[in-house]
């Protein structure tokens, strides 16, 4: 019988394959890390225009019904604001959106401030990282980064 000469046969070591799946695991957790970032600024941003939206509509109804501001029902009655708007309370790009409405008597006028709270605020699964406020006095937006925000809070961008 004729001894063959020991072949050596090529491919990958354990120690190589390993560092081939730990670097697979950093570019996906880096490309998840990402993706989330990018999920909640498009949440937040979202948030901002609709309340930008909603201010706008109040306005609108205020002036065409007896100087009075309207809740978040009136408004999807009178369908100023679409579905997203509907629930109690609604929820719109991972925000809590709360109207709260003071209607118009003979010492004050009406008047209206809006929330928008992330539903989930920390953790992997946070939908926004920011508290947002509105109300009929101005049309600025308040931001918190702790907290529901209000009108004492800094404005947004500012």
């Amino acid at each position: 019988m004729k001894n063959n000469p020991q072949r050596r046969e090529r491919g990958f070591t354990l120690v190589e394959l390993m560092i081939v799946i730990a670097i697979i695991g950093i570019l996906i957790g880096t490309a998840t890390y990402a993706w989330r970032s990018a999920q909640i600024q498009g949440n937040e941003t979202s948030t901002v225009k609709a309340l930008n939206t909603l201010s706008v509509v109040e306005l609108q109804y205020f002036n065409m019904h007896n100087r009075t501001f309207a809740a978040m029902e009136d408004l999807l009655k009178e369908n100023l604001v679409d579905s997203r708007f509907a629930g109690n309370p609604p929820v719109v790009n991972g925000y809590v959106i709360t109207v709260k409405v003071v209607p118009k008597s003979t010492t004050q006028q009406s008047s209206y401030t809006v929330n928008a709270d992330p539903q989930q605020s920390s953790g992997i699964g946070a939908s926004g990282l920011n508290h947002f406020y509105i109300d009929s006095t101005a049309a600025t937006i308040h931001v918190n980064r702790d907290q529901p925000a209000g009108p004492n809070d800094p404005p947004l961008g500012g």
